[in-house]
């Protein structure tokens, strides 16, 4: 190899480790500022200062309290431990991070527009810019950890694994649909509602459905198929659905313990249960996808500068190029 192709590939490799470096630190900061604001809501809503009053239901806000103690004490420091790992380079951190960022971009687009405005008095408008500046930091902070995971350094998971969680997430749609919202659409189908979700709150339970039966349910389906069937695109879809599902199942079981806590009428034990066993098996699947990447020891990874050897073809046909086209303009 010539020297001015080794000067080629060097410059090469300098830019490349500048681009991640600089995608890191925005990744990192951007990772830390959501982690920070979230605590920040969480601690002004009704679950600490209750200087947020959110303009719906008694029921609602036990609610939101349960839905505010997980983001303070685990959806918060998840973004931000996932941004000082992006900070310091670590490949766990786009893995880690979209799921926190999908749950602010999910959490604060309901929060924001699911009170009813003139039938409950509060102040939650005053807030309004936080709960949208949370919702664009939490989209632009997924669509940056999607675009920054690598398929080839993503753990290799066992195909027992992938079957588990792909019948893990097909079992979570089911129960959206048959268990959580069929029951409340069926009600609402009647001439005379009976059920005091809807009755009390109708913004928040159809926005909740819409985007619930629209978005949630199509899309876990669809990973749980492409687990299934090994598609490379799954790779990354299914760390961001076990990611984001572990974290929103412990805000919906925490939501439930905190309206049993309170006699909310609208109350269930079983329901209680079953969120909590969600929940649980979620955060435990979660951990068993993660820490292999956590801890660097991800297998099938590359280290930074180093390829694979399917690749080295690649590389000698560039190189020949290079070489090639220098020996073209100094015959010209």
């Amino acid at each position: 190899m010539t020297t001015t192709a080794k000067a080629v590939r060097a410059t090469r490799r300098e830019g490349l480790a500048s681009r991640v470096q600089t995608a890191n630190r925005w990744l990192g900061i951007g990772l830390i500022v959501l982690g920070a604001g979230v605590a920040t809501s969480s601690i002004l809503g009704p679950s600490v200062a209750d200087a947020i009053r959110y303009h719906t239901s008694a029921d609602m806000v036990n609610q939101i309290i349960g839905g505010d103690i997980v983001a303070l004490f685990l959806v918060a420091p998840v973004s931000i431990l996932a941004g000082i790992l992006a900070l310091r380079g670590h490949p766990a951190a786009p893995v880690i991070s979209i799921g926190p960022a999908i749950f602010a971009a999910y959490t604060y687009t309901q929060l924001a527009l699911g009170g009813d405005f003139l039938g409950y008095p509060g102040n939650s408008e005053r807030f309004f810019l936080l709960d949208l500046g949370l919702f664009m930091l939490g989209t632009a902070m997924a669509v940056t950890s999607w675009t920054m995971m690598e398929t080839r350094q993503l753990p290799r998971m066992s195909r027992r694994f992938d079957r588990t969680l792909s019948i893990f997430l097909l079992a979570v749609a089911g129960f959206l649909v048959l268990g959580l919202h069929l029951p409340g659409l069926v009600d609402t189908w009647r001439s005379e509602p009976t059920a005091l979700e809807y009755l009390n709150t109708p913004t928040p339970f159809w926005l909740v459905k819409f985007m619930d039966l629209g978005i949630v349910v199509p899309a876990l389906i669809v990973i749980a198929i492409g687990t299934l069937r090994n598609a490379r695109w799954a790779e990354k879809a299914k760390y961001s659905a076990i990611g984001w599902v572990a974290l929103l199942g412990s805000s919906v079981a925490a939501m439930a313990i905190v309206m049993l806590a309170k006699d909310d009428p609208s109350a269930s034990a079983a329901t209680t249960i079953v969120f909590g066993a969600f929940a649980a098996l979620a955060v435990a699947m979660a951990l068993r996808a993660y820490w292999p990447h956590i801890r660097g020891g991800h297998v099938g990874a590359v280290p930074t500068g180093e390829r694979r050897p399917d690749e080295s073809r690649s590389i000698v046909r560039r190189d020949g190029d290079d070489r090639a086209r220098l020996r073209h303009r100094a015959s010209t």
